[in-house]
């Protein structure tokens, strides 16, 4: 469950409160009964690397041909020069 920040308004009191997602956001402060509002911050999670975009995964129909033909390509060189080599 998800922890919520809450400031006071009118004192400026602010808790957190750990709340489930179908919960009712608070609305009066515990010291003073003024109004709450909710604060929001930064996310604590951080994506590195590859893998976590929508384009990272695919490869266009010239990156797969490209890579068959210089795989077959490569393969027939190293064995053509140990014949030569022989």
């Amino acid at each position: 469950m998800p922890t919520y920040q809450y400031a006071c308004t009118a004192c400026g009191h602010q808790l957190e409160r750990v709340q489930s997602f179908t919960d009712a956001p608070l609305t009066q402060c515990p010291e003073c009964d003024g109004q709450l509002r909710k604060l929001f911050s930064g996310v604590g999670v951080v994506f590195k690397g590859s893998g976590f975009y929508r384009t990272d995964s695919r490869k266009t129909p010239s990156q797969s041909n490209s890579s068959s033909s210089s795989s077959g390509s490569s393969s027939s060189s190293p064995s053509a020069s140990s014949s030569s080599a022989s």
